[in-house]
């Protein structure tokens, strides 16, 4: 059936369905939904199950949205919005856009304008016509989310006829009669970085992660010119399971290389990812490297993004549904869920995962309607990468932060942009609130505060303490006092010119570059200082040369080299990492309900693949696999 006949049949459907007297002006989908034309948009408001009903009935996502002629003026269209929401949810902003008829409404307390059950919302189509949508007003001020919610708004209609491309390609005819599922691995796999897969069907393809081994020249992108891949603009949609380089660093090389299709992820990470990437370009032409893209197309890609919120259902293909899950690694990092045809095969791509609570997320969630076939990330999946508690970490950096303020010292910690900083600055923020440590300045440089903002931006995805933090005391622990952030060279210059006791928090996690090294020239020469690692050092880095007991460091500078005399105090504190240990990769499937009837291992070095499949076909008798790059597998 052609997709116009689909709509029309569909329509007809609708028009049954809804209470006698509304007019459907138009159906057509847009995305993954179905969006409806109304020129009665308060019968669909006054009823609050009738589209409850309808998208039960047609098994898709419905949107409804008013016809532009019932649509009330701006100006009076905001007067009356805020004559509807209590005036404790603070609305900063609104953005019309007649051309889908939706009010974007910013507020600091999004839940207010809502309301109990969606009842505020209701109220407000009810007066004004327009569809309103709420996002949270920005608690720290994000260049990114503002630059992005911005861009969104200018390129509007673009965005509608891409989606309307989308929505057509997903609702199209299925035409083959062969039942099968494979999965290609294109990178990722017996190693970290560059990670990649590609689900097909008969009917489709899908490309999930498609990241950028950072750290090596030689094996730095995916296989992308597998046959399986080519041409890129016959993939279907991309899926995204976290924002972190690895993962997601080089999906604007397929726009530049001819993708024309979707990007499914969480909304943190799109903002994430956009951040990332832009730096990612930038870092490389300063180091001269060749950039494998343009500015221009992380913006292509970020058009064709659609946003997806956890346990959301959602079609992706002819006969793909994708549901995202909380995987506790990042900020709006998820485990992807595929239901493969009309009950067919169901495969569960892990990406990176943490299956124990942190300070920051709620443990990943393992508990899925049906499984067969699960990919599982195994960072830590030797029998001997086990870490210390969280709790034993919090009190190890506590401890390290106490003795170097009482000596007068300060305490310089590298960190990664996006998790294991927030992570410590809750660690941190906690114990000075409690006495635990005086109350000295916290310095965050580099990436670290924009990354933070993003993290304040979306406390949905953060876990219940937080969240009740934030919801119901009014307090968020982001935007305590003792977070200073290094804005400015004169204030970074002002820090290392100035000594006092504090914590500076700064990039490179890996001390590869970035600001973390003027502090480590100026501040490595005093024993009374002290430098701790909190994340992994990777062989060949200078925060590995340095836990290996170097004391003479030689650093290059516009005149030459340098070389610094190492001797500050040097401390690892294990503890913070984002992914399972191997007893929580143990766990995590001994207590995953369906049980998968097998799971392939990759993320890791080759000995870890290698180990995590034996255990967990040993102890559970999984059939089990590590997985080689450039294979394909058979699932049905």
């Amino acid at each position: 059936m052609a997709i116009e006949d689909v709509l029309s049949d569909l329509k007809k459907k609708i028009e049954e369905k809804v209470p006698d007297g509304t007019t459907i002006t138009s159906v057509e989908f847009e995305g993954p939904q179905l969006v409806v034309y109304t020129e009665d948009p308060k019968q669909f408001a006054d009823n609050g199950h009738v589209v409850r009903n309808l998208a039960k009935a047609l098994r898709t996502r419905i949107v409804v949205r008013p016809d532009p002629k019932v649509l009330v003026p701006p100006e009076e269209a905001i007067d009356k919005i805020k004559d509807t929401v209590p005036k404790d949810s603070v609305l900063s902003n609104f953005h019309f856009d007649p051309d889908v008829g939706e009010v974007v409404i910013e507020a600091e307390k999004p839940g207010l304008v809502i309301g109990k059950h969606g009842e505020t919302l209701r109220e407000i189509t009810k007066k004004i016509g327009w569809t309103p949508k709420v996002v949270r007003t920005p608690p720290i001020k994000s260049r990114t989310v503002n630059n992005i919610r911005e861009f969104m708004r200018t390129n509007h209609k673009e965005r509608k006829d891409i989606l309307k491309t989308v929505g057509r390609n997903i609702h199209r005819e299925c035409t083959s009669k062969d039942k099968w599922v494979r999965v290609t691995s294109l990178g990722g796999c017996k190693e970290v970085g560059r990670s990649c897969f590609l689900l097909s069907t008969p009917e489709s393809k899908v490309m999930i992660d498609c990241g950028v081994n950072v750290g090596s020249d030689d094996n730095m992108t995916p296989y992308l010119y597998l046959p399986e891949a080519q041409p890129f603009n016959q993939i279907d949609a991309v899926v995204l399971t976290h924002a972190h380089l690895d993962h997601q660093g080089l999906v604007p090389l397929l726009y530049k290389y001819g993708y024309e299709g979707p990007i499914y992820c969480t909304s943190p990470t799109r903002d994430m990812m956009t951040l990332l990437q832009l730096d990612y370009i930038d870092v490389a032409a300063k180091d001269g490297k060749r950039i494998p893209y343009e500015s221009a197309d992380v913006r292509e890609g970020l058009k064709h993004t659609i946003a997806l919120d956890f346990e959301e259902v959602t079609d992706i293909a002819p006969d793909i549904k994708l549901t995202f899950h909380n995987a506790g690694h990042i900020i709006g990092s998820a485990i992807s869920h595929f239901h493969i045809g009309d009950g067919l095969h169901n495969v569960v791509i892990t990406g990176d995962y943490k299956y124990g609570p942190t300070r920051l997320f709620d443990p990943a969630v393992n508990k899925f309607p049906r499984v067969e076939t699960v990919i599982t990330e195994s960072t830590y999946g030797a029998s001997s990468a086990t870490q210390p508690s969280l709790k034993e970490a919090e009190k190890n950096l506590q401890q390290i932060v106490k003795k170097t303020i009482a000596n007068n010292g300060i305490v310089l910690i590298p960190a990664f942009a996006v998790g294991r900083s927030q992570e410590v600055m809750i660690v941190l923020e906690d114990a000075i609130r409690k006495g635990i440590i005086d109350d000295i300045p916290v310095y965050l440089d580099g990436m670290i505060w924009e990354a933070t903002a993003i993290h304040a931006t979306y406390p949905e995805y953060l876990n219940n303490n937080l969240r009740k933090l934030i919801f119901q005391k009014g307090q968020n622990p982001f935007l305590a006092e003792c977070f200073k952030p290094v804005d400015s060279n004169d204030l970074r210059k002002k820090i290392i010119n100035d000594p006092h006791p504090c914590v500076i928090l700064s990039t490179s996690g890996m001390m590869n570059a970035g600001p973390v090294m003027e502090y480590f020239k100026a501040f490595a020469p005093d024993p009374n200082n002290t430098l701790v690692f909190v994340g992994y050092q990777a062989d060949g880095t200078l925060g590995r040369r340095i836990q290996k007991g170097w004391k003479e460091i030689p650093l290059s500078t516009r005149n030459g080299t340098d070389v610094v005399q190492m001797n500050m105090g040097v401390e690892v504190v294990d503890g913070f990492s984002g992914h399972s240990d191997r007893k929580q990769l143990m766990d995590f499937f001994k207590k995953m309900r369906p049980q998968p009837e097998r799971v392939f291992t990759e993320h890791g070095d080759e000995r870890s693949c290698i180990d995590l499949a034996s255990s967990l076909h040993k102890k559970y008798r999984l059939e089990t696999r590590a997985l080689t790059n450039l294979e394909t597998v058979r699932l049905v």
